[in-house]
């Protein structure tokens, strides 16, 4: 058998860029190029897609949804990176570490939707909460979510990296705040929750980096008393479907006086930027905590999701041409 043949519809944009940089040094796949003339022609587009093992959508929603169309061989598989099939049914959620299923799922599936940026954090803290019990679905939450600007695509990036640009742009900036943030639907759908949490995305003055943080009181949760045992169950979860120093992790037991979490720690959103694995840290105490996911917007956050998917379809080990 020859090597996977893969295509990203939608190169030119930040995130089929940086999955094209991650690929494009591998030898175990063949990356199939579009003539820069031609990348709008459906019928060429087309052509490629249906020779494809594995086709990335790199697209904005409507135009992902019409790319589906195009394709027309049974064979193809698709990881879409829009936010246009993240609660579509007929697709499965690209966030293999959810559950031992979820992993099984993606391996099999021919349509994968990949997740969004903020929702990644948020589900990578809910999920396995709601999943064991601990919250219950019924609970409102609220989540504050820290990114870097690449987040926004071409266009911000050109604004925070122009020479003249507003001095407002310094300044840590608040957005999304008519509680319609397009993640907001998986964020609720993928979790199980009765109601959508109350979101609050930031973006700042840095290139890349995404701190989402969820706060608790320990009087709402069942079955745990201590922050300890929130960390205990959070931990063996994520080693269970993520392995020992998985993708996923959480990271080091915020009682343990060696863990360094004290009145001084702080959190930096881009300490893992450049990697394509996610942090979990809580911090706080018995009665009130938080739980900050800590990763890379473009990383777990987008394109190193979308190519750890195609590794896991694919059958290569996951994480394959990533920066773990």
């Amino acid at each position: 058998m020859g090597k996977p043949v893969v295509y990203i519809d939608g190169k030119e944009g930040t995130t089929g860029l940086q999955i094209y940089d991650r690929l494009t040094a591998r030898e175990d796949v063949e990356l199939l190029l579009i003539q820069e003339e031609k990348r709008k022609d459906p019928a060429e587009r087309a052509k490629l897609m249906n020779a494809s093992d594995i086709v990335f959508l790199c697209l904005p929603d409507a135009a992902a949804r019409e790319a589906v169309g195009l394709v027309t061989n049974p064979g193809t598989r698709i990881i879409d990176a829009s936010t246009a099939h993240r609660t579509n049914p007929a697709w499965v959620y690209g966030f293999p570490e959810l559950s031992e299923e979820q992993r099984e799922q993606v391996s099999r599936s021919a349509r994968v939707a990949n997740p969004g940026c903020h929702a990644t954090g948020f589900i990578s803290i809910v999920y396995p909460l709601v999943a064991m019990g601990i919250l219950p679905k019924d609970e409102a939450l609220s989540c504050f979510s820290l990114t870097g600007y690449s987040g926004g695509g071409k266009k911000m990036i050109a604004q925070y990296e122009s020479p003249d640009r507003p001095r407002a742009l310094s300044s840590p900036a608040l957005y999304g705040l008519m509680q319609n943030h397009k993640h907001l639907p998986e964020m609720q759908k993928v979790c199980g929750l009765e109601t959508p949490p109350v979101f609050v995305p930031i973006v700042d003055d840095y290139y890349k980096g995404m701190a989402g943080t969820v706060p608790f009181h320990m009087n709402r949760l069942k079955g745990v008393h201590s922050l300890r045992e929130v960390w205990e169950r959070l931990h063996d979860y994520y080693v269970r479907t993520s392995g020992e120093g998985g993708v996923v992790r959480v990271e080091m037991d915020p009682t343990d006086p060696e863990s360094g979490v004290d009145s001084g720690f702080k959190i930096y959103a881009d300490k893992l930027q450049g990697k394509d694995d996610l942090s979990i840290v809580l911090t706080g105490n018995d009665e009130q905590f938080t739980v900050t996911a800590l990763f890379d917007n473009l990383g777990k956050g987008a394109s190193g999701a979308a190519v750890q998917n195609m590794n896991i379809m694919l059958g290569f080990p996951e994480t394959t041409g990533l920066s773990i």
